[in-house]
């Protein structure tokens, strides 16, 4: 072989390492920039009591949470737009909500039980007009050091006003 042959093999197999070196590298980023993004959207659905378990590790970390609206702490200043609440824990699981006789019924005890984990929300925004006493509220937002939850949205649920009566049933025998 001539040395101008010997240079072409060499550039080809050079060329051909560099090519896959250069897509694994590009592979490599898109991995990390999918991981890294996901981590940073990423958020956690928690009860009120997890999140107070859970402590100083959820600051500054996107949370979303749910509790029922104790009425006696709804406080709202229409200057600021600071609309400052209580929300009670409530159970995260479908089948215990059920089983203790539906939304309405658990949002009712929650707030009627002092020994119930509560919340302390800070809000600022228009005061929705759904936002009552036992009302079930999702929050998204951030833990502050000082133990307030920051919510940036304020999503309400008022169960008594959208639960139908279940019909009863007769007994044939």
């Amino acid at each position: 072989m001539s040395d101008i042959e010997l240079a072409d093999v060499g550039t080809g197999f050079g060329g051909r390492r560099k090519l896959l070196i250069g897509g694994f590298l590009i592979v490599v980023a898109v991995i990390y920039l999918i991981i890294s993004s996901t981590q940073t959207a990423a958020q956690y659905y928690l009860t009120v009591e997890e999140l107070i378990a859970k402590g100083e590790s959820t600051v500054d970390r996107d949370i979303k949470v749910s509790g029922a609206v104790e009425g006696d702490t709804i406080e709202y200043d229409a200057k600021s737009l600071e609309l400052r609440f209580t929300i009670v824990n409530v159970p995260g699981d479908l089948d215990e909500i059920e089983r203790a006789g539906g939304l309405a019924k658990v949002l009712h005890r929650a707030v009627s039980d002092p020994s119930e984990p509560r919340l302390d929300v800070l809000y600022v925004g228009p005061m929705p007009d759904l936002l009552r006493h036992e009302a079930q509220a999702i929050l998204t937002g951030r833990m502050g050091t000082d133990g307030v939850f920051q919510a940036n949205e304020l999503l309400l649920k008022c169960p008594t006003r959208y639960e139908e009566e279940i019909p009863l049933q007769s007994e044939e025998g």
